[in-house]
């Protein structure tokens, strides 16, 4: 009889998740979506619209369309710029503000007969 040991441990390659990507895995779709209309909706202008010379008009384009269209590509944070964008717009509608108070100062009697009232006023609503 053979006593040989079989290993049933198979590696998952690199690239296993990346089937719905473009660029052999580099681009996601929507990422690679969004690019294109951020630089169509702010190369029309700077083509069209921005009376310049063309050498300029060129630098302009240079200097503007690269970088954002290589930040829409990439996305923030793992997200595409529009839903980093939606979690921006939610973080600054639904957050709270904390207010504590400070340790060793004497407040006024009136002052916390305020917070109080207004504390107790609000378990009734």
């Amino acid at each position: 009889m053979d006593d040989q040991e079989f290993s049933n441990v198979f590696s998952i390659p690199a690239n296993y998740t990346d089937s719905g990507k473009i660029l052999g895995g580099m681009l996601e779709p929507r990422n690679a979506i969004e690019a294109l209309v951020l630089i169509a909706l702010v190369g029309y202008p700077e083509l069209m619209l921005i009376p310049m010379p063309s050498t300029i008009r060129i630098v302009v384009m240079t200097v503007t369309l690269i970088p954002l269209g290589v930040v829409a590509m990439m996305g923030i944070d793992g997200d595409s710029l529009f839903q980093y964008l939606g979690h921006i717009i939610y973080y600054l509608m639904s957050r709270r503000k904390l207010t504590f108070r400070r340790v060793g100062y004497k407040y006024d009697p009136a002052q916390l007969r305020k917070r109080k009232k207004a504390k107790k006023k609000a378990r009734k609503a």
